[in-house]
């Protein structure tokens, strides 16, 4: 396409997310007209992609950062002819596909979902990092940002770490239009401001007219031609941009124009301009492929080995039995054991330094191009990165996310370091798989598993060495369970899982010899749960005690209760978990405090059966 044919395409651009906005009654078309020259340059002159084929793997990747801006994503599809006019006009209506923000579970071209501002740029760094050390395919990676969301720290994370790593395959589109939802920005039309900080971090930096279509070009070829460092294009644009009654005026944001009819008659009146997008180069996926047996460590049972260890291990065996999976760490690879796998494996680890949302959006953006990632950080940490997750969840992405030094067990640390918080908030995802494995050989199962699994997958390993309890031979299908004792004599069940497994074996012994049975299940699959074998064990023996080392909220007690919340008979449910804020102490002070170490296991079973003792 032609510069001169750029300008009736971006007047195109404007209209159509004045129509699709006006609509629908509702959406953000001055934060689109603002972008419509860059969208307009970016897909007559520089996008090489195949709408036909959305997974080519030459394909560029394009990424609406500024989500809200989805008319003018909207009005690009119609553009290169693969949503109707008519289509266009269903926006934000039930049914339709094209949500208020873009979406990669309804729509085919969409990388990630956006929407939640200051991830989309994150996530590039992911696709970018895929394109450069895995792929190595020249694909170039396009994300057009608002300057509003250059406010949210996760931004300025991937601007330094794709500035560490070189990533010229890399660019930024920043929309400065001044304007955010309730007046002006931070920093408004200085774009000195904003090139110091990309220039600070290793960014080349492009300022420029973002309404003057040459110049926009020019940018976009200096971007291209580029080397070794990622390109910001900061672009001067105005917020409504075309129709006077709206520009650069605030109070307009997230609105409908409010003449819409007159205001399409300014911009030229609608038109049907069609564009030939660029075909990538032929290109091949080398990276989809299942490479060998895998061959998981074996233990002794009696032996005693760390889950994190164990998890470790068995990364690194995945890592070497499939050539598609990919680690992340962030810095803690030493004590997550990732390292195993950065060790065998150093073309497909990533190390993400002290960022946690980085850390997630790089996974996320792996996955998005076909691989299978496995990302780890301390338990605690991943709530930093929660909002990341959640969007995972919506993108729909496979995500293998692994938290360590889980719950007061981690002992001297204190409260900072542990996570116990993170069942429940890993179990309130939408479609997410929760695991808390308790031994080395049910780790290394369940690291295995999660390579399959749909969706945000989460384990929990622990910090301190735990006895090996099951032979390598054992199953653990996910939503399952196992019952490590029973009798027709249980009088209650004890649920566990991680740690608290052990805890509740040792307290069974005590009970026993004190003529109480009990039933103990190892709940592994926190999320989804095994209904049966609870019920089951509800029915046998009349009172279930869930004892986890995580918040009372969220985690095991009430996995175990929705186990019930279908109608079906409720049993006596009685919960041990931390509901104390711990400090400094050693492993088994801190259990033994918290009260779910064997002990007060047993004795909270004691009272429960009214078999309490003098002591």
């Amino acid at each position: 396409m032609t510069t001169s044919e750029l300008a009736p395409l971006a007047r195109q651009l404007r209209v159509d997310s004045v129509r699709a906005a006006d609509a629908a009654g509702s959406g953000h078309p001055t934060s689109s007209m603002s972008a419509a020259d860059l969208m307009a340059v970016l897909l007559g002159r520089h996008l090489h992609y195949d709408f036909d084929r959305p997974d080519h793997p030459g394909n560029d990747r394009f990424i609406l950062s500024k989500g809200h801006a989805s008319p003018l994503l909207y009005a690009a599809y119609k553009a290169a002819g693969v949503v109707t006019d008519s289509e266009l006009l269903t926006f934000r209506t039930e049914g339709s596909r094209l949500e208020g923000h873009p979406t990669p579970r309804r729509i085919p071209w969409v990388e990630t979902a956006t929407g939640s501002l200051g991830q989309g740029l994150p996530v590039g760094v992911g696709m970018a990092l895929s394109g450069k050390r895995l792929d190595r395919i020249p694909y170039r990676v396009w994300v057009l940002c608002g300057d509003s969301e250059l406010a949210e720290g996760s931004v300025w994370e991937a601007v330094e770490h794709a500035g560490y790593e070189h990533l010229d395959n890399l660019t930024a589109l920043v929309d400065v239009n001044r304007l955010g939802q309730r007046g002006p920005t931070r920093h408004a039309w200085d774009l000195g401001a904003y090139a110091r900080r990309f220039a600070a971090f290793g960014w080349h930096v492009v300022e420029v007219d973002g309404h003057d279509l040459d110049a926009v070009d020019l940018a976009f070829q200096e971007a291209r031609s580029t080397t070794r460092q990622p390109t910001a294009i900061l672009a001067r644009t105005v917020k409504g941009k075309g129709v006077a009654a709206v520009e650069d005026r605030e109070g307009m944001h997230g609105k409908p124009l409010p003449e819409a009819q007159a205001a399409i008659e300014e911009l030229g009146g609608a038109h049907d301009i069609r564009v030939e997008v660029r075909k990538p180069a032929a290109a091949r996926a080398l990276h989809a492929t299942r490479t060998g047996h895998l061959e998981l460590p074996r233990h002794e049972v009696g032996d005693s080995v760390a889950t994190r260890t164990a998890f470790g291990q068995a990364l690194a065996a995945l890592g070497t039995a499939r050539g598609d999976i990919v680690a992340l760490d962030g810095e803690v690879g030493d004590s997550t054991r990732a390292e195993y796998f950065a060790k065998e494996h150093p073309d497909r680890y990533f190390e993400c330094y002290i960022a946690e949302q980085q850390l997630v959006a790089a996974a996320v953006g792996l996955a998005a191009r076909g691989w299978v990632p496995y990302a780890s950080t301390f338990a605690a940490f991943f709530t930093r990165a929660h909002d990341f997750i959640r969007m995972a969840a919506i993108s729909g992405s496979g995500i293998n996310l692994v938290g360590s030094h889980a719950g007061v067990a981690i002992g001297q640390d204190g409260p900072s370091q542990m996570g116990l918080e993170d069942l429940a908030m890993f179990r309130a995802v939408h479609d997410s798989t929760v695991l808390y494995p308790c031994d080395a050989h049910q780790t290394g199962r369940l690291v295995a598993q999660m390579a399959g699994l749909d969706g945000v997958r989460y384990l929990r390993t622990s910090r301190g060495d735990t006895p090996v309890i099951y032979g390598p031979g054992e199953e653990f299908p996910v939503g399952g369970s196992k019952v490590l004792r029973s009798s027709d004599a249980d009088r209650l069940t004890l649920v566990a899982a991680g740690v608290t497994v052990h805890e509740a074996l040792t307290a069974a012994e005590f009970l026993d010899r004190e003529g109480i049975q009990v039933r103990v299940i190892d709940l592994y699959s926190v999320k989804p749960v095994d209904r049966a074998t609870l019920r089951e064990a509800a029915d046998r023996t009349g009172c279930l005690l869930t004892v986890e080392d995580h918040r009372p909220e969220g985690g095991i007690g009430d996995a175990v209760c929705e186990a019930f919340g279908d109608g079906s008979p409720v049993p006596r449910l009685v919960r041990l978990a931390v509901r104390t804020m711990p400090g400094s102490a050693s492993p088994a002070e801190q259990l033994r405090a918290a009260g779910i170490d064997a002990e007060s296991i047993a004795a909270a079973a004691r009272l429960l059966v009214e078999q309490a003792v003098v002591r």
